[in-house]
């Protein structure tokens, strides 16, 4: 069989398991990982002997994806320790059936004498907590494409829980009763993330599956976009609309070699930022695929007929539930820092910001924050302004305050984009859109 080797050197290997391999020799006697690498590397390198490879982490016969497997004893040790420390990141794509809108599930579960798990009590006999979150990439006929992350590593994790949730993977034989004889699981574990083991720095390795469900319409795109590091939110022939991940830049004019916009060129060649959320900001930005709708969109900015509404979590409770604030920001470039005044002053702009709070709990609110205007830090110097600095954002707001609640990205997500264009421009189908982001975070 020939496998596909992602990455190798003399401490580390990084193979995809294909669907139906198990990850080392089980009762079957099926060929499995484990024994097809060692035979890979005795033949690529001549080696006599007994060749050594150490499995540190396992994936389920029945899925496929990216694992790692150490070359030496001390890369074992060490790699050993990252997976059940958690230091490991793993993702996995996942079809769902039915339409899941993301979050989290804490549960508890148990391994059986058969081999299955199960959803159990915390207090039940050998119950392990059990932790993970899923974000949505594509529906289609009541399946849901979803990336999952894992905070826990237990026996069937991902298949019991969401099984559990009223959402079984598709293909399940074993926790979906509705799965047909001969349909494949749909897992796949598509992005794995580890410090190498002698190097000392972060590696992350992605592969993504192909056929069969996988190649659902809407599937594969939504599936680069991921590999890539955002989500892909709405896409046609004239924008794109994505779901940026923390720390990446939005646009190649803010600097450095990587960039959401160098991300999306990568995919799909062309891509004109038409506005930019600060790198630490997460949630949806709006990109165009040709000149025409990037000037009629760029225009349609101008005028306030795109419409964005960010969530945020802020330090304490606003006097008034919602409320409409102007105010006037003057800009630094030097410092890389704005300052916000109650009225006009040289060289500062005007501001807009409202604001409706959603929830307040601890000391803490989380507010909906619609843009009347758009300028550089608005909801972070304007809210902190007001008295409400944004949990996690040390150059506006209050230090200590993050350091306390062990927070050091702004906890800032634009959740929604809107428009309402003239009923003649090309672009007016982009009126029936509503389109949404959920924040990698929980109030």
């Amino acid at each position: 069989m020939d496998m596909q080797i992602l990455y190798e050197d003399n401490h580390l290997l990084i193979a995809v398991k294909p669907v139906n391999i198990p990850s080392q020799g089980d009762p079957s006697g099926d060929a499995d990982m484990l024994t097809l690498l060692k035979a890979y590397i005795k033949e690529k390198y001549n080696k006599p002997g007994e060749v050594y490879l150490g499995l540190v982490h396992r994936l389920d016969r029945p899925a496929g994806g990216v694992m790692a497997f150490a070359r030496t004893s001390k890369a074992a040790a060490r790699l050993s320790a990252q997976f059940a420390g958690h230091g490991a990141k793993k993702r996995y794509l996942a079809v769902l059936c039915g339409e899941g809108n993301g979050g989290s599930f804490a549960d508890y579960i148990r391994k059986e004498a058969n081999g299955t798990a199960i959803l159990c009590d915390e207090g039940a006999a050998e119950a392990k907590a059990a932790r993970l979150s899923y974000a949505p990439l594509a529906y289609t006929e009541g399946l849901t494409l979803a990336d999952v992350s894992l905070q826990t590593g237990r026996h069937h994790q991902i298949r019991v829980q969401m099984a559990g949730h009223g959402l079984p993977l598709w293909g399940d034989q074993r926790y979906n009763p509705a799965a047909k004889p001969g349909q494949q699981l749909a897992l796949w574990a598509y992005s794995l993330t580890i410090e190498h083991p002698t190097l000392h720095r972060p590696l992350t390795f992605t592969a993504l599956p192909q056929g069969g469900v996988w190649d659902t319409p809407g599937f594969q795109a939504a599936m680069a976009a991921a590999s890539a590091g955002f989500g892909l939110v709405y896409s046609d022939a004239n924008v794109l609309a994505v779901d940026k991940p923390s720390g990446l830049p939005t646009a190649e004019a803010d600097g450095g070699p990587d960039t959401l916009e160098a991300r999306l060129k990568a995919l799909y060649g062309t891509a004109y930022p038409l506005h930019r959320l600060d790198a630490n900001t997460t949630g949806l930005v709006l990109f165009a695929r040709t000149e025409q709708a990037r000037d009629e969109l760029l225009s349609a900015f101008e005028k306030r007929r795109v419409h964005k509404t960010y969530h945020c979590v802020v330090k304490g409770v606003p006097s008034s539930k919602e409320a409409f604030c102007t105010a006037y920001l003057q800009k630094d470039a030097q410092k890389a820092r704005v300052t916000v005044f109650d009225s006009p002053r040289p060289g500062a702009k005007e501001i807009q910001t409202a604001y409706r709070m959603l929830a307040s709990k601890g000391g803490e609110s989380l507010l909906a924050v619609d843009l009347y205007t758009g300028r550089t830090h608005q909801i972070r110097a304007h809210l902190a302004h007001l008295g409400h600095p944004l949990l996690g954002d040390d150059k506006y707001g209050d230090r200590d305050w993050n350091r306390a609640r062990k927070v050091c990205l702004p906890r800032l997500c634009a959740v929604e984009l809107s428009f309402s264009l003239p009923a003649t421009s090309p672009l007016a189908y982009l009126n029936e859109l509503r389109l949404t982001a959920q924040p990698p975070w929980i109030f």
